[in-house]
């Protein structure tokens, strides 16, 4: 390209979704958990009253959208994605 050597990448970014190199999402899957992980840890460590109607309210509001974010791509055609 124009006299440059374009780099080898084993996985790219875009809007938000990881696609790997061989098109498997588990990167993906991995980072979309962690993120989801991450803010239920946030809503332990700064919201003192756990009932369940707010933790509902916060799960809907704060984790189920990241978990929800391009979902529709994700087949779990491997068993260890699953678990």
């Amino acid at each position: 390209m124009d006299g440059m050597q374009l780099m080898d990448v084993s996985d790219e970014k875009d809007l938000g979704v990881i696609v790997s190199q061989d098109l498997k999402w588990e990167k993906q899957c991995s980072a979309v958990v962690r993120t989801a992980n991450r803010v239920l840890g946030m809503i332990k460590r700064n919201f003192v009253d756990r009932s369940k109607d707010t933790i509902l309210a916060l799960y809907r509001s704060f984790v189920r959208p990241h978990l929800e974010y391009c979902c529709p791509i994700w087949a779990p055609h491997y068993n260890k994605v699953l678990n």
